[in-house]
């Protein structure tokens, strides 16, 4: 299992070095992150995290936006707690995802050791402002601890779903314009002003109307798969608006996996700890929970969903890609072009990928920057 994903991993890697030079950006889109949770506070707290890529605009700042120029990948935005006292903050794709500035640098797997490197060493290039070093009692520097580690390197601790629908520039336009100008002060509450929160109000400034609470089945409680359901039942009653699902695989390594994305009822109905005891001292309630959640509460990805390194393509290419002619999409590049496991064998030695150990590096191989 362990080679399968590496050698998935390889392909990806491979594969986009390969076609980075002729990747051309075609049209703008935003795609909504549905992050799995992970470690020990995700097995308590389900719902994930959630997040926004745009493939056109790019962070001038940590909060100031701008269009992106020829050959950037775009931007995520979302809303944090207690990161630097900002309601928002954007990351450039690459770093977000991986922790390095360069498609070149991604490691082909991690552990923990290196994740807690690369984030420390793009920490200190890039984030001082909201994350400066701890002073030791001995007087030295050391990495903070701190909530600013979900800024970079999200792909090593999770899977990530993304929900893609295309934009228009002008739209685009307004948005950095409006979100410029706006003040920018954190109020996160985990209830009623959360990352996803963030995520619906957004796309609600781009469709509006598209995603709205679940009082039932969330009790009110925005959550990422709830934007992601309200996102493609949005899409199925506007056939027009292209729209497409793309999944970022987890990093393959010694870190431990991440877990499916559960909304706030969901949590309890599947969970034995929660469920029993209501069974036994409330029935009623339990069944009526019971039926709620089979009605509107049940969502799952597509299990087809290309997988790709990085999102940043036309939503009409992705959608392209899906024809039933294609088949199941195993291993894909981005969303403009693909490698496919089971169609095409590339030779990794063509690209110049390098798949000896490094102990210096930490890595189980890497990309070497002639791809540049």
């Amino acid at each position: 299992m362990k080679l399968l994903k590496k050698r998935r991993w390889l392909v990806l890697l491979a594969g986009f070095v390969f076609l980075i030079a002729g990747t051309v950006r075609a049209r703008a889109d935003i795609a909504f992150l549905m992050e799995e949770p992970y470690g020990g506070f995700g097995s308590v707290n389900p719902t994930g995290h959630g997040a926004l890529y745009f493939n056109r605009i790019c962070a001038d700042s940590l909060t100031q936006l701008r269009m992106c120029g020829p050959g950037e990948k775009g931007v995520v935005i979302s809303r944090y707690h207690k990161v630097g006292g900002y309601d928002w903050l954007a990351i450039p794709a690459i770093p977000y995802l991986y922790a390095v500035d360069q498609v070149q640098d991604i490691p082909m797997s991690a552990d923990a050791e290196l994740r807690e490197r690369l984030r420390d060493a793009y920490r200190r290039k890039h984030l001082e402002e909201i994350a400066p070093d701890e002073v030791t009692k001995e007087d030295a520097a050391a990495t903070p601890k701190g909530e600013w580690v979900q800024l970079v390197g999200s792909a090593y601790d999770r899977t990530i779903y993304g929900f893609q629908l295309e934009t228009t520039q002008e739209q685009d336009e307004r948005f950095v314009a409006y979100y410029n100008d706006r003040r920018n002060v954190s109020h996160f509450n985990l209830l009623f002003h959360n990352c996803a929160d963030f995520s619906r109000v957004v796309l609600n400034f781009y469709y509006p109307h598209a995603v709205g609470r679940a009082w039932m089945v969330d009790l009110g409680m925005t959550t990422p798969k709830q934007v992601a359901r309200s996102l493609t039942k949005y899409a199925k009653k506007n056939p027009d608006l292209p729209f497409a699902v793309f999944v970022i695989p987890q990093v393959p390594g010694e870190i431990p996996r991440s877990h499916p994305v559960n909304g706030v009822m969901e949590s309890v109905v599947k969970s034995k700890k929660y469920v029993v005891p209501l069974a036994v001292f409330y029935p009623e309630f339990t069944a009526a929970l019971g039926v709620v959640y089979l009605t509107d509460g049940r969502f799952t990805p597509p299990k087809d969903a290309p997988e790709v390194l990085l999102p940043g393509g036309s939503v009409r290419a992705v959608i392209a890609r899906r024809r039933p002619e294609h088949g199941k999409a195993v291993a894909s590049v981005d969303a403009h072009a693909s490698i496919h496991v089971e169609d095409k064998h590339p030779n990794l030695n063509d690209h110049r990928v390098n798949l000896e150990s490094s102990k210096s590096e930490g890595v189980a191989g890497g990309l070497g920057r002639t791809a540049e």
